[in-house]
């Protein structure tokens, strides 16, 4: 069966070139506290959440990880609401502004997993796909 509706055009959360810039410097550094300075000095940008979140999990702190991608995951839906989203429809990778809040939300399933939040793993890893399954398959490596 075909689904004759069209499908809600693709959302884009505009690019904030400082935080991103912010980021790439906290990259170099590679300390906690340079990423910690990346969320404080920009709290709406996901991205800076994500990272921390990641390295959160990769470091075996999953209820920090947890917490820092669900932080990640709000100021996403925000900023997606604020440019047109309306619950769903595409979020494309490939835009470099979505990849915060599609890495909040990767990490949240993790994290969500790791805590044994198994219902939430699942729905954050299907709302990941449903929004972009590059963005999953990117992100899993």
């Amino acid at each position: 069966m075909q689904n004759l509706m069209p499908e809600p055009p693709a959302t884009r959360i505009p690019v904030d070139e400082s935080a991103a810039a912010a980021l790439e410097v906290a990259e170099k550094d590679g300390t906690d506290a340079a990423y910690e300075q990346v969320a404080a000095a920009h709290p709406t940008f996901s991205g800076g959440w994500a990272a921390l979140g990641q390295r959160a999990l990769d470091e075996g702190h999953a209820v920090t990880a947890y917490a820092y991608a669900r932080t990640g995951y709000h100021r996403g839906l925000d900023q997606l609401r604020r440019n047109g989203w309306k619950g769903h429809g595409p979020v494309p990778w490939s835009h470099e502004g979505n990849r915060g809040f599609l890495h909040s939300l990767y990490v949240l399933s993790r994290a969500a997993d790791e805590i044994g939040e198994a219902d939430e793993a699942a729905r954050c890893a299907q709302f990941l796909r449903d929004c972009d399954p590059a963005a999953a398959d990117a992100l899993a490596g």
